[in-house]
């Protein structure tokens, strides 16, 4: 027991969990002002990100007292995350049927037919 108080007493764990859960706040807070602009490149540019979140190294295990957090965050993450493929699947539909739309011939087209009387 005494050993489980000084682990959960410990700032240090917690202290380097709270700012890795911070920074992956930051930037789920971050997509969502992105989804709130609703410019279309900005929220591909979130699609094309291929970097997965790396923890610290050293962080140990997640702190008792901050697994509440951190679910909350899993599951903000996670519609988020939602919402940003939906945008980007919209989107890539909506250019898709633009790039098939005929918005002018391809060729030229004659204006008039000449004739010959």
């Amino acid at each position: 027991m005494t050993g489980e108080r000084r682990r959960s007493s410990d700032p240090t764990p917690n202290r380097a969990w709270n700012e890795a859960l911070d920074a992956l706040e930051g930037d789920v807070l971050a997509a969502e002002q992105t989804l709130a602009r609703d410019r279309a490149e900005e929220i591909a540019a979130w699609g094309r990100r291929s970097t997965d979140w790396i923890p610290p190294s050293g962080l140990g295990p997640l702190p008792d007292d901050l697994r509440e957090r951190a679910a909350r965050l899993l599951q903000h993450q996670l519609a988020v995350a939602e919402d940003l493929v939906e945008r980007i699947t919209q989107s890539r539909k909506q250019r898709d049927v633009a790039a098939r739309m005929n918005y002018g011939p391809s060729r030229p087209v004659a204006s008039f037919i000449d004739r010959g009387l």
